[in-house]
């Protein structure tokens, strides 16, 4: 049994894990403010933790598996760069091993989900896929041959700050023209939100003046009520997200490609015109075909997945 962790801006969570299949997740606060020792030492307490909702002796667990944001050097077992928490070259996976006294393997968080997706969930009957998560930005990551892809010391994967238009909107990052500039929710929201500027008496400005508050679904809900800037929108995040997947393809050439994130909950609504969208444009597609899919497993991922990167880690066979 491994204990799988997914480490968060806001908490963490953890489960047992075995055969691909956790006990219940048992959940604790983390914050920026607390020194990353405070914030390791609750990771060790929450292992201990989640062995005890499993029922099972933590002397039992074989090894612990951590999916943490941030630029993660899995192989030295660094945390070199959370800017959000002021982490720097933090030796995450020896302090939490000398707390819990057992083996201890980190990851990035947004591959954590993707080898979660790939081993357990949508990904599952492929040997090379990729993730795309599409939240407030955009992450991800690959997988080959069913082995992670992390590229140099972890820093490899940034699927979101891949450039689709040189000289495009300003990124966080400090370059322009980043996927996620146009892809992300925030990116989608404020680009509703624009339109609705545009057209004062269509319907997504109407219901914004009716105290709808604005979200990812806001477009889809215009699109719903016919209003003309809301398609525009649409059509321009289709081929926007289009391009990144062409990339993506061109890059790696996946036999899939894997939507997460609250946006893809639309399901065919937007994997229909995408895959359109991709197969018009695909290279050698009759040859080598790309699936589009979204992902199964929600917030599991990054558990299972990072679950999953320790068993591989200590030569364990329980994959499905």
């Amino acid at each position: 049994m491994i204990v799988g962790i997914d480490l968060g801006g806001m908490s963490a969570k953890a489960a047992c894990v075995e055969k691909g299949t956790k006990t219940e997740v048992v959940r604790i606060a983390t914050s920026s403010s607390d020194p990353a020792k405070q914030t390791i030492s609750s990771l060790a307490h929450l292992a201990e933790s989640a062995a005890e909702a499993a029922g099972i002796p933590f002397d039992s667990i074989e090894a612990i598996g951590v999916g943490a944001p941030g630029i993660v050097d899995s192989g030295a077992g660094v945390v070199a760069a959370w800017t959000n928490f002021g982490w720097k070259d933090v030796p995450l996976s020896k302090e939490l091993s000398e707390l819990t006294k057992k083996p201890v393997f980190i990851l990035n968080d947004a591959n954590a989900a993707a080898l979660g997706e790939a081993t357990y969930g949508a990904g599952r009957h492929f040997s090379d896929c990729v993730l795309v998560t599409l939240g407030t930005g955009v992450g991800g990551g690959v997988v080959l041959g069913g082995k992670l892809f992390e590229g140099f010391k972890g820093a490899g994967g940034e699927i979101g700050h891949t450039v689709i238009r040189a000289g495009g909107r300003k990124c966080s990052c400090g370059r322009r023209g980043c996927l996620e500039t146009y892809v992300s929710t925030r990116a989608l929201i404020a680009d509703t939100v624009s339109a609705a500027r545009r057209e004062p008496q269509g319907a997504l400005s109407k219901a914004l003046r009716a105290g709808r508050k604005p979200d990812g679904f806001l477009l889809f809900e215009g699109l719903d009520m016919g209003d003309p800037g809301a398609e525009k929108v649409f059509q321009q995040y289709i081929s926007m997200l289009g391009e990144g997947i062409l990339n993506l393809a061109s890059l790696f050439r996946p036999q899939a490609v894997l939507l997460g994130g609250g946006i893809s909950a639309e399901g065919e609504r937007l994997l229909g015109p995408l895959r359109k969208y991709v197969d018009e444009r695909l290279t050698a597609a009759e040859y080598a075909p790309l699936q589009i899919l979204a992902a199964e497993l929600g917030n599991d991922a990054g558990i299972l997945g990072a679950a999953e990167f320790a068993r591989q880690k200590v030569g364990k066979d329980g994959q499905n």
